[in-house]
């Protein structure tokens, strides 16, 4: 069970999501997580309004059991596989993160001041997240799809659309991280 516990080298966990989107190619699927949003609006029936949900949605169905996946397993293994005694952070980065107030996690995997329950009191970090889930829905459907489904599926079936897309969210963060975050903190 250890190696189950252990967190993954990128060669193993690269080739386990490499077998995935062969298998997806296989069966004609594509994969992605954006795309479910797209599908449970269908579900509603808005399709008969808006012409972009007009579709069958029974086609995505399998997708959503993805979704569904990745959040049991996430929540599995945060709950009973967790062991943040193995991550860790560059001391450079823990150094250039407290001089934004942002505190080492110290055993957790995120820090309070981003992620606990302290953030929904202060109404600049709700400012902040209402307007980052603004621009991402936003980006994301721009970009007709989110990060996963262009960085895996997208670039796995040699879209030159998904490669566009993943170097402007590279820029996008190095932008985010080196000038704008700053500014917010």
């Amino acid at each position: 069970m250890d190696i189950i516990f252990q967190t993954w080298t990128w060669y193993v966990s690269g080739f386990l999501i490499g077998m995935v989107m062969l298998c997806l190619i296989y069966f004609g699927k594509a994969f992605g997580m954006s795309s479910n949003l797209s599908t449970l609006c269908s579900m509603t029936g808005i399709g008969k309004r808006v012409s972009f949900f007009d579709f069958d949605w029974k086609e995505q169905q399998w997708n959503l059991f993805v979704v569904l996946g990745a959040m049991f397993g996430g929540f599995v293994a945060n709950r009973f596989m967790s062991d943040t005694s193995n991550v860790t952070i560059n001391p450079k980065t823990i150094a250039q993160l407290e001089q934004l107030g942002i505190e080492a996690p110290n055993g957790k995997l995120l820090p309070d001041v981003l992620f606990g329950n302290a953030v929904f009191e202060s109404p600049k970090m709700i400012f902040i997240l209402l307007i980052g889930g603004i621009l991402i829905g936003f980006g994301t459907r721009y970009a007709s799809g989110c990060t996963s489904g262009h960085a895996i599926s997208g670039l796995s079936n040699f879209q030159i659309q998904s490669l566009k897309a993943v170097i402007g969210f590279f820029i996008g963060g190095l932008i985010m991280s080196h000038f704008i975050l700053p500014l917010l903190f």
